[in-house]
């Protein structure tokens, strides 16, 4: 499709929502102070479509700018995740990592009786139990979450988790975007 197609399919647009409304030109000039000469420009393809006259038909249509112009589709919004493994531990990421938070599935087999290493760096996390329990250390606090509990907290403070068993460990674990980056080892 040209670029004076894509122009044409906007008028056209504009055309089909305001005579599926019922309204005329004079009408929709009167409530965007957009000249009905203008107007009919745009509509037949006469004038190219600007900004300026876009917002304001956008907001009396109550439709979405994207709607006005033919803005393709943003395409499939599903995450393709590939699993990491590491220490046998299974991280599934279950977001692009685009937004302020990401998210993760992680899946951690029962190791009781393992030392559990504390992180330290800037962010927040949340972290809610699918299946199995959590042995959260949190400073010196050491917790034992169930299956349908969940802890938040500042990654300032000295953290880790871990499986104390017996069942596989199962997590989703939500982390802002400072916490999301890469641990560093707290001190001892």
């Amino acid at each position: 499709m040209t670029e004076a197609d894509e122009l044409t399919g906007i008028g056209r647009r504009l055309r089909a929502i305001r005579e599926s409304r019922g309204l005329t030109l004079r009408a929709v000039s009167d409530a965007t102070g957009i000249a009905v000469s203008t107007l009919s420009r745009l509509e037949s393809g006469a004038r190219r479509p600007q900004l300026d006259h876009l917002l304001p038909l956008a907001r009396f249509y109550r439709q979405p700018l994207d709607n006005l112009v033919g803005a393709p589709p943003l395409g499939d919004p599903r995450i393709h995740p590939k699993p990491r493994v590491r220490d046998g531990v299974v991280t599934l990421p279950l977001s692009g990592g685009v937004g302020s938070w990401e998210a993760f599935k992680q899946v951690l087999p029962p190791a009781p009786g393992k030392a559990i290493p504390q992180w330290v760096h800037p962010g927040w996390d949340w972290i809610y139990v699918i299946s199995g329990r959590m042995r959260l250390l949190l400073a010196d606090d050491d917790l034992i979450l169930e299956a349908g509990e969940a802890a938040e907290f500042d990654t300032n403070v000295p953290h880790g988790f871990g499986n104390p068993g017996p069942d596989v460990l199962e997590v989703l674990c939500l982390f802002n975007a400072e916490g999301a980056r890469i641990h560093t080892r707290a001190s001892a």
